[in-house]
């Protein structure tokens, strides 16, 4: 099933051309991962997909229509979107900053009920902050508060979660637990993850779609053995890499 797709897509920064010409197909259950080099345009590209902004030429398809037809709401019931940072201008507790997710879910003028409140708590628990619902969110670590806006997706519970850089802020630990946690959730439920890290091992571990931006409007999108090869990652990179084995797996570094 075909979640979000894009036909012909070309998005620009000023001068600087993200894509051109895009065609993918995002399905449900899959992980996908956009690679590139700082200033590609990464994130301009997911907030395009998010229906932020218009794109240069080609479109945005969501359930088979085209995503500036369909109505805020139900975009916002659809697409859940992290930012690379937050802010807070107003004081806010925790657990009313995850009760943010459900918005998109009540009717004009409703409040939030128990089972608001039940996903929540259970999205809170799942990140690892049982017990912080009553913390102010100014007086969290830059991790803590990186999992409070994971634990808001999980709460607006989206079809398709567009992550900007995920694991910012957040220890090895933390890391590889909630994107375990995250890419299950998308397998099992039938849902699809699109997120940009900078992390290429981390990346390998967890994602099965790849989307590189090479800069000047190139890229190109596969499966990960297809794309997960020395020429592709030296040529996105302008590094060299040195696979190396590791227990059945390929790890990639630096020279």
């Amino acid at each position: 099933m075909t979640l979000l797709a894009t036909q012909e897509l070309a998005v620009r920064i000023a001068d600087i051309r993200v894509c051109s010409g895009l065609d993918l197909t995002v399905e449900a259950g899959q992980c996908w991962c956009v690679l590139g080099r700082n200033g590609v345009g990464k994130t301009t590209l997911l907030h395009a997909l998010a229906g932020l902004g218009n794109p240069a030429a080609g479109t945005v398809y969501m359930d088979g229509s085209p995503l500036h037809e369909v109505p805020a709401a139900a975009r916002a019931r659809h697409l859940g979107l992290l930012l690379q940072d937050h802010s807070d201008p107003f004081p806010a507790t925790v657990l009313d900053t995850v009760l943010i997710g459900r918005h998109p879910h009540l009717g004009l003028w409703r409040w939030e009920g128990p089972e608001d409140y039940r996903r929540a708590r259970q999205a809170l628990e799942a990140m690892g902050l049982a017990g912080f619902e009553q913390r102010e969110i100014h007086t969290l670590s830059g991790g803590e508060r990186r999992r409070v806006g994971l634990a808001t997706l999980l709460t607006q519970d989206p079809a398709v979660y567009l992550l900007d850089e995920p694991t910012n802020h957040l220890d090895l630990h933390h890391q590889i637990r909630l994107l375990e946690q995250l890419c299950t959730h998308v397998r099992d439920t039938g849902k699809a993850l699109v997120m940009v890290l900078h992390d290429i091992n981390l990346a390998a571990r967890f994602a099965d779609r790849f989307l590189l931006l090479f800069g000047d409007g190139e890229c190109l999108h596969g499966d990960a053995p297809t794309m997960l090869q020395a020429p592709h990652l030296q040529r996105l990179y302008r590094h060299r890499l040195i696979p190396v084995s590791v227990s059945g797996a390929t790890a990639w570094l630096p020279e």
